[in-house]
């Protein structure tokens, strides 16, 4: 067994993978189907202001800002639980969050407004 250290989202995983002799008489495997590029959150440029959409359905499990907060490219603005995973969306630019349009425990589909950063 070999023991790899995989991160996350941030949270890091201890795994233990076991090698195969490959003159096993085991069948051979198949080779896997492409993995899908993980959904990345959206965001898009308007007259009111850069638009943070949610990047895949799920609920507000935590807000980490609020109207009126200045935030940097990278802070986390808010907590997405999806499929018992939290997937933090996290500002893609520099400014000031004019209106949060979700609130805590509240479900959201893929595209949803979630704030507006100015």
């Amino acid at each position: 067994m070999k023991k790899f250290k995989i991160v996350v989202n941030g949270k890091a995983y201890e795994v233990e993978v076991e090698e195969l002799d490959s003159s096993s008489s085991a069948p051979a495997a198949k080779p896997a189907a492409p993995a899908a590029e993980a959904p990345k959150p959206a965001a898009a440029a308007s007259a009111e202001g850069e638009i943070i959409t949610a990047p895949l359905p799920g609920s507000v499990w935590k807000l980490k800002t609020s109207a009126g907060s200045r935030v940097s490219a990278g802070d986390v603005l808010l907590i997405l639980e999806a499929m018992k995973m939290e997937n933090e969306i996290q500002s893609p630019i520099d400014g000031v969050v004019t209106e949060v349009r979700v609130a805590e425990g509240v479900s959201v589909d893929t595209g949803q407004v979630l704030m507006v950063i100015s």
